[in-house]
């Protein structure tokens, strides 16, 4: 399996970047993966809601560039289904099983992701109502891919 996680952002964080390159390394056995980090738009606080559609705008051309066409789609977004981590393993495990072998998650810069990613997507995944930064985002995510591996391995993994 492939797994390629684009990011709005780059990780400023120690702590983050830490705990990403562990949770890469823990993936690794399981899948290839790959992280494309897209720069942010450059912005002066605070937004006009036109200001931000614009912004979004551009990243979400930055994204698409990044897209493959036989990759299985999965935006993350507030609005998007909860699922809970063996929820989340099932579906990996059902992709893997139609012959989908190439993943795509998306995660969007502090202002989300624009109405065009989203319709592209073939999941809007939800992990919370809560909103998190962005950079924290993508560390929980790589957490839960490696759960997800871990659970459809039946492997131990602390709880």
């Amino acid at each position: 399996m492939k797994i390629q996680i684009i990011c709005v952002g780059k990780l400023k964080e120690k702590f983050l970047i830490q705990g990403c390159n562990e949770y890469n390394k823990r993936i690794t056995p399981y899948a290839k993966i790959s992280v494309i980090e897209l720069a942010e738009e450059v912005r002066k606080e605070p937004l006009s809601p036109a200001e931000i559609d614009q912004l979004l705008t551009k990243e979400a051309k930055r994204i698409e560039q990044c897209l493959l066409p036989n990759s299985y789609k999965i935006a993350l977004a507030i609005e998007g289904k909860q699922m809970s981590s063996t929820q989340l393993a099932q579906q990996l495990h059902r992709l893997t099983l139609y012959g989908q072998s190439h993943l795509t998650f998306i995660i969007g810069s502090s202002y989300g992701l624009s109405s065009r990613i989203l319709s592209q997507a073939d999941l809007l995944l939800s992990f919370s109502p809560m909103t998190f930064p962005h950079q924290l985002m993508r560390l929980i995510l790589l957490e839960q891919i490696y759960r997800a591996f871990k659970i459809n391995r039946g492997e131990i993994y602390h709880k």
